[in-house]
């Protein structure tokens, strides 16, 4: 910053991140992005489908299949995310079967 308060050009400092949660309990079943706060105040994320929200409690399933519970009073961001893109060309891969 400069002595006026301005950003200084070149000065390699960055914009401080703007958290915004976009999600509302109307996303159930969408794939979303959650930060929120853990028991030592540090930020986490969780990534995977919303399955629940209600009693101010979201359930987030990843794709491990793990369930996720987030208090809504501890999440600083959220939003809806597009679902998993499968590349073109790649199948799952069973074992060396074409062998």
């Amino acid at each position: 910053m400069g002595q006026d308060g301005e950003p200084q050009a070149g000065g390699g400092a960055r914009p401080a991140a703007l958290l915004v949660t976009r999600i509302t309990p109307a996303d159930v079943g969408k794939r979303v992005t959650v930060r929120y706060r853990i028991d030592d105040g540090q930020l986490t994320d969780v990534l995977g489908y919303l399955r629940i929200w209600r009693d101010a409690q979201l359930v987030v399933e990843k794709e491990s299949g793990e369930l996720v519970r987030v208090s809504e009073r501890d999440v600083v961001a959220a939003k809806v995310i597009p679902p998993r893109q499968v590349r073109a060309g790649r199948t799952p891969q069973d074992g060396d079967a074409t062998r």
